[in-house]
């Protein structure tokens, strides 16, 4: 697929930053949480959404923190591609790289039904680098993948497969089924577990259909199939599946899962997903490595949507609190499982305007003295949450009543008109808990929390 990739494997090749890494508990299982785009001001929001000011999410009583610097090799604001690379393989990667070392993204090219489909790296140019995905699968753990993105979405694409650009999504579903032209023979026998939505990248192109369907003519779904593995395309399908026997579940034919304010009953709550996740992966005797991604909370942020992304982020934190309580069931005490949590990138929204506690956090604000709506230098009401940028920045500023802030559909105003809100590049935080976390705190490279799950589960 690319020019002069050179697999690198994991003896001692990237041992960089490993310095820092205290003796640890051996963690026969980990499970690595991201909730894509998950800021500070998200988590702050999403607190007071569903707990109060006073309140806590459930992964903020995690013991173990610390803070994580963001940035890719090449820009100071990161895209999810890079980041989430960089805790999957302990190396910086460039802008729209997945998982691949020094690769300067092209941008797929078109296929004959308009589709980008064929994945381009410049001349030359990538250096593969091994996941802990692929070292946990080498070491023979289960391994999966859980997002509520389309499965081959940055998040999820960066645990399993290798290419030049995030968007070369039908590049990236071959590499998982194993036995087909262009899989990724690190996989050794198959990911485990996979779910998420995207089916059109696993499914034939018919003008009808499927018209954002595979050129290539295969049906990947079909051939998981006949690799063995469970096939699932809706919430009966998943709960039926039993241990065993390797699971896919792709629960949207064409784009992404749902909000979970508006999830159709078919489709299973992150929640869901996790803990079946769990009971498949468990029953391995080596133990496993599991990714859950929140992915919704980062496409509501870059659509100004404030209250879609706070409910997915109490929905990502309920999956959380469900697992950890699963796995104390399986394995009291945390002795042999380590859990992270965190973020890829920060978003441009702020808690803003001074509103009084108690406040929705999603209303406007009101006068702490009066309780009468707050204006602005130019007399208008305004939310207490707001974007330093994106789509929603009107010429002429009208007044927003607490109904209209808080549906929701509601977009917030933005600072600077963009085509959509932007990533923020501020660090973000991180949860552990569990067999080897006590060496995560301070503040760090996103690259060093690969280390630290890497020495803690011993790969």
């Amino acid at each position: 697929m690319h020019k002069r990739l050179s697999l690198l494997l994991a003896a001692g090749v990237f041992s960089v930053g490993a310095a820092n890494v205290a003796a640890a508990p051996q963690a026969k299982n980990i499970i690595f949480f991201l909730g894509d785009g998950m800021g500070p001001t998200a988590i702050t929001a999403a607190r007071i959404f569903g707990h109060g000011e006073a309140g806590l999410l459930n992964f903020e009583r995690l013991e173990r923190t610390a803070r994580i610097k963001t940035y890719s090799n090449d820009f100071q604001t990161t895209d999810s591609a890079p980041s989430m690379g960089a805790y999957m393989t302990g190396v910086k990667i460039n802008q729209d790289g997945i998982s691949i070392k020094d690769a300067r993204a092209i941008d797929p090219e078109r296929d004959a039904n308009g589709n980008r489909t064929i994945d381009k790296c410049a001349p030359n140019d990538g250096v593969i680098v091994p996941t802990i995905l692929e070292l946990a699968k080498a070491a023979g753990r289960a391994v999966g993948a859980v997002t509520t993105t389309e499965l081959t979405h940055a998040t999820p694409a960066s645990t399993f497969s290798h290419v030049c650009h995030r968007d070369a999504a039908y590049s990236i579903a071959r590499q998982i089924v194993p036995g087909g032209q262009g899989y990724n023979t690190a996989l050794k026998d198959g990911v485990d577990v996979l779910m998420g939505g995207g089916r059109h990248h696993f499914t034939p192109y018919d003008k009808a259909s499927n018209p954002k369907g595979r050129a290539d003519g295969r049906d990947l779904v079909a051939e998981f199939a006949a690799q063995g593995y469970a096939v699932g395309r809706s919430r009966a399908d998943m709960m039926s599946a039993r241990p065993g026997r390797k699971f896919v579940g792709l629960y949207s034919a064409d784009t992404h899962m749902d909000y979970s304010l508006a999830r159709r009953p078919e489709q299973p709550t992150l929640s869901e997903m996790a803990l079946k996740a769990i009971e498949l992966l468990s029953n391995d005797p080596d133990g496993f490595f599991l990714m859950v991604e929140g992915g919704k909370i980062d496409h509501a942020l870059h659509d100004n949507n404030a209250k879609n992304a706070l409910a997915d982020t109490v929905a990502f934190d309920e999956a959380i609190q469900a697992a950890i309580e699963r796995m104390r069931q399986i394995d009291p005490g945390l002795e042999n499982t380590l859990i992270v949590v965190t973020a890829d990138h920060d978003h441009t929204m702020v808690l803003n305007g001074y509103p009084k506690r108690g406040s929705k956090v999603l209303d406007i604000v009101h006068d702490y003295a009066t309780g009468e709506p707050k204006k602005d230098a130019d007399g208008k009401t305004f939310t207490a949450l707001v974007f330093g940028n994106g789509k929603l920045r009107p010429d002429l500023r009208a007044d927003v009543d607490s109904a209209q802030a808080q549906a929701d559909g509601y977009q917030q105003e933005a600072g600077v008109r963009t085509v959509y809100e932007s990533h923020g590049g501020g660090d973000v935080k991180l949860y552990a808990t569990g067999a080897g976390s006590a060496p995560f705190k301070g503040t760090m490279e996103n690259t060093q929390v690969f280390h630290l799950m890497k020495a803690a589960a011993g790969l």
